[in-house]
């Protein structure tokens, strides 16, 4: 594209350099969530039943200590004891317990099983929607984004971020959320038990704390620029597959392994300093919940010893000593396990980010508030003094940045084609002639003046209706890999196969298509791979006439095929144009010698106009483009 935005050198990065707050994330997670309530639902109440057995076990242990084991009636609330109890009695009381233990085991796994599937069946079709939101907004968003981002960076928070969170979803975030949940219990139980002897047992939590917010806050700012690094691998790997003809025809096959060697060795850098974060934190909490074990034991220990109560709170009794040592055991295990989970939970952080950064993205171009459908078009077009720079734009009002921002690439351009008319415009490459065809289209906007077609502003319509209306036909026209025939019915997706095969056969590309393997139904490779550059320009043609568009545009359509295909596709367009606005940009005489007028562009300014003759007679600017361009091709038509 001629003038294209964002000029050349490196493509520009849109996201912002400032991290989005991590509750604002897991916020908007949670309104993908909220659809599938039911099964999220389920999943918080069965982790709040697995939680619950496994605070209660160690109770139930104490209780085994206290009540059978070394009788304390006092410290006995499970069941009646005696210090004068049988053995038989006890063995009797204890096997209770321990059957009780066992049910509670065996109802924890069932109920873990049952939250990581019902968290699985809302998360999985959370992740659907977030997916097709995605796909529905590169839609949406308009070609001056994609002029400033790589295919391969957005392609992959589709593909690359989405697979992080839909890691997070299994067993990361159920283990984090009961994780969460079984410390804030096991604090209540132990502080029900012995406020003093619990506060000691857990003076080192605030370390623990502080230890697990310094090292996940480091690992989340290298998962965030992992991320980004993976976007970049992508990037860098879609454009190296679409290119590989000229990688090899231009010999360079080792400059593109050494971009993506550098590209991968970044990615690999920013994994490995965030895998050194998490790593280094699991030996600090497994340290630290040491130095907690030792604590309750030697408090309890002491206190057990002298028969004093700690700092005048209630006496401590074997079970209960037996019951904290579970209650850190068991607090220690889900710190060391969110850390280690924390991991996944902050790399789908860092991929939410991505994912609604691009889902927040406003369209250059969008309807106005209130525009109406474009009514069947007649066809009269007329630009109104339009200038135009590819200047960032205003937002998603449709309406167009101030001029001046950037140099303009269209400047006053003023002429108006009647109903039926074709016109041509010509000049040299970067004078804007692509540009002023992406303007009818809407694909940008004016910065200036007005674009009418039948006197309607086509910025007061909606961008389906006046699309739907408007055909065109590129110099690399895209081919699907599908058939010859969806390939074609892509230009109007309710027709029949007769009206495809005689869109074919206006088009002229009836004759080679019945030569393929299985005609119409023959499945292409990608981009059309397989046909020569002619047949699918003449593909493209038909995929055109089924559309039946009031107003046509043909972009340098015959400049990359040989005389004989061009006389071939010439004829198409002459049925094809028939009765039809038409704007045609075109290198070679034969498209555009019987225009009804002939625009001559210079630096984005129309410096001549008039028909083929008359701009030939007056031997100006596009007389001698003529003469330097044009004329042997002439010769070569006319010799022909």
């Amino acid at each position: 594209m001629m003038g294209g935005p964002g000029g050349p050198g490196r493509l520009l990065n849109t996201e912002v350099s400032k991290p989005k707050n991590t509750f604002a994330t897991l916020g908007r997670f949670g309104e993908y969530f909220r659809k599938y309530w039911p099964g999220a639902l389920l999943a918080l109440a069965m982790i709040v039943a697995s939680t619950w057995t496994q605070v209660t076990a160690p109770d139930l242990i104490g209780q085994a200590v206290d009540c059978y084991l070394f009788p304390q009636p006092a410290s006995c609330w499970y069941t009646s004891a005696s210090a004068n109890a049988s053995a038989d009695a006890r063995v009797a009381g204890l096997l209770g317990l321990v059957g009780i233990l066992l049910a509670l085991f065996v109802a924890g796994s069932i109920f873990g099983g049952l939250s990581f599937y019902s968290m699985n069946w809302s998360g999985q079709r959370a992740l659907r929607q977030i997916r097709e939101d995605l796909f529905n907004q590169i839609h949406r968003l308009s070609l001056g984004y994609y002029a400033q981002n790589e295919a391969g960076n957005v392609m992959s928070r589709i593909t690359s971020d989405t697979d992080t969170i839909q890691q997070a979803l299994g067993f990361a975030l159920i283990n984090v959320l009961s994780g969460a949940l079984l410390i804030v219990w096991i604090i209540v139980k132990m502080l029900q038990a012995n406020v003093s002897y619990a506060l000691l047992s857990l003076s080192v939590v605030p370390v623990m704390a502080l230890a697990t917010f310094y090292f996940s806050n480091q690992a989340r700012k290298a998962f965030r620029q992992s991320r980004r690094e993976m976007g970049n691998v992508n990037a860098g790997l879609q454009e190296s597959i679409a290119g590989v003809r000229e990688v090899q025809a231009f010999n360079r096959e080792d400059e593109s392994i050494e971009q993506f060697r550098r590209a991968n060795a970044a990615n690999r850098d920013a994994n490995v300093r965030a895998a050194s974060f998490t790593t280094a934190l699991n030996p600090v909490l497994e340290a630290l919940g040491y130095v907690a074990l030792a604590i309750v034991v030697v408090v309890g220990g002491l206190s057990l010893l002298r028969g004093q109560p700690l700092f005048g709170g209630s006496a401590i009794s074997l079970g209960v000593v037996f019951a904290f040592l579970q209650y850190v055991q068991r607090f220690n295990q889900p710190i060391q396990q969110i850390a280690v989970m924390w991991t996944n939970v902050q790399s789908a952080i860092a991929g939410g980010e991505r994912i609604f950064g691009l889902l927040d993205v406003e369209p250059d171009i969008a309807d106005r508030p209130g525009a109406r459908a474009m009514p069947p078009i007649q066809g009269h077009v007329a630009f109104e003094d339009v200038s135009f720079s590819y200047a960032p734009a205003a937002g998603a009002t449709g309406t167009a940045p101030a001029a001046g921002a950037t140099p303009q690439v269209l400047k006053g351009i003023s002429f108006v084609a009647e109903p039926g008319q074709m016109v041509a415009i010509v000049g040299p490459t970067g004078a804007g002639k692509t540009t002023i065809i992406n303007l009818l289209p809407r694909f940008y906007d004016v910065t200036g003046g007005a674009v009418t077609i039948d006197g309607i502003d086509v910025r007061d319509v909606t961008r389906a209706s006046l699309r739907g209306q408007i055909g065109i036909v590129l110099q690399d026209s895209f081919l699907f890999s599908d058939t010859v025939m969806n390939n074609i019915r892509y230009g109007r997706l309710d027709a029949t196969d007769d009206e495809v095969i005689a869109a074919a056969r206006l088009a002229s590309a009836d004759t080679f298509i019945e030569r393929l393997p299985d005609g119409y139904q023959t499945v292409l490779g990608e981009r059309g791979s397989g046909l020569s550059q002619g047949q699918r320009q003449l593909i493209s043609i038909a995929r055109a006439a089924l559309a039946n568009p009031r107003i046509l545009i043909l972009d340098e359509a015959t400049s990359s095929v040989d005389t004989r295909t061009e006389r071939l596709i010439q004829r198409a367009f002459d049925q094809l144009l028939e009765g039809r606005t038409s704007f045609v940009i075109a290198h070679r005489l034969s498209t555009i010698r019987h225009a009804d007028q002939v625009l001559m562009l210079k630096d984005g300014q129309i410096i001549e106009r008039g028909s083929h003759d008359e701009l030939l007679a007056h031997r100006g600017a596009y007389y001698d483009l003529y003469m330097s361009q044009f004329r042997r091709e002439e010769e070569q038509v006319e010799a022909g």
